[in-house]
């Protein structure tokens, strides 16, 4: 009963420090293995079968090195591509210093021998570059479980963009996980998940994976975005920048700018002022006439004295006027 105890307590290991100041354990509880089948010994029971269950669940909550080949996607993709520098710093820190933070993955639930990707998935792809195994702590997660942990490491590290996480959980509730286990995957309440799925809904899905994850754009320009793009033509605009000769060469933070200027409202056209001249020909006044205002500036280099006389006489101006109009 005791070595059931030691073997038990393996299960408890911690995690390496990481090459990140966000690296966390994850916080998905951990499950049992149901349905273990009877081993060449007969049935597991006994010492022995407690023995046995006890390394095969070590061994699924264990730290270890598997094929890159054998790691599948996560059930809903919560990133969109692009080729960033960050990408190339990591695949650079990953040659020189090894992978510090393992990955999370759990058994595939429908692939025997298999693996499904909660959260590491730009490490994974490092690795997979450089040709080398994988460190990854494998569990047994329910598809609730996967979600949360992937949403909230991301949320916990700042990975995600806004429009990312728009993404994420219009996906989710596409796949059709509740409301609350979204808000629980990226920590957010009722009304920003709302402001999420109605950005990520507004915003076709073309324009947004033209753009990238623009990770500088911020909620606030993301939602103007989604505004802007309320009618037929402001779409054309966007698909038509979009599609420019030189937009793809340019940063997704760039990208998101061009687009974001493309569906801009356009402003009213500005009446140019009239000019009155003395009889002498000095250009004395402008004058604009909108449909708010009528704007009289005088030029004090020309008659700066004209000026200080027109605002004296203001009320008596206005007093001619009532008395005309009253005539």
């Amino acid at each position: 009963m005791a070595r059931k105890n030691l073997l038990a307590g393996l299960l408890d290991e911690k995690l390496p420090a990481g090459n990140s100041a966000g690296a966390h354990q994850p916080t998905c509880p951990i499950q049992p293995i149901q349905g273990l089948q009877s081993s060449a010994f007969g049935p597991r029971g006994g010492a022995i079968g407690a023995v046995t269950r006890s390394i095969e669940q070590m061994k699924a909550h264990a730290v270890l090195d598997l094929a890159a080949e054998i790691i599948d996607a996560s059930l809903i993709a919560d990133r969109l591509a692009d080729a960033s520098d960050d990408h190339h710093l990591l695949v650079a820190s990953i040659r020189e210093h090894g992978q510090q933070v393992p990955i999370l993955v759990r058994p595939h639930p429908s692939h025997e021998g298999r693996y499904q990707i909660a959260y590491g998935r730009r490490r994974l792809r490092a690795l997979k570059e450089l040709g080398r195994t994988v460190r990854a702590i494998v569990k047994p997660l329910s598809d609730e479980q996967l979600v949360v942990a992937q949403g909230q490491e991301n949320s916990a590290r700042t990975d995600l963009s806004f429009i990312e996480k728009a993404l994420f959980a219009a996906r989710l509730e596409e796949s059709g996980f509740t409301r609350d286990t979204i808000m629980s995957a990226l920590s957010v309440d009722k009304s920003g998940l709302s402001r999420l799925i109605s950005s990520a809904v507004k915003i076709p899905s073309d324009i947004i994976e033209a753009i990238g994850p623009a990770p500088k754009a911020g909620r606030d320009r993301w939602i103007e975005l989604s505004t802007r793009l309320d009618g037929a033509a402001p779409l054309e605009r966007a698909r038509k920048a979009a599609g420019g000769a030189h937009f793809s060469a340019l940063s997704s933070d760039e990208r998101f700018g061009k687009i974001f200027e493309a569906v801009a409202p356009k402003k009213p056209k500005t009446q140019r002022p009239t000019i009155w001249k003395s009889e002498d020909g000095l250009r004395v006044a402008s004058i604009r006439d909108d449909a708010k205002a009528v704007t009289v500036t005088i030029d004090k280099t020309v008659a700066a004295d004209f000026g200080a006389y027109l605002v004296e006489t203001i009320p008596e101006i206005y007093a001619a006027f009532k008395r005309r109009a009253d005539a």
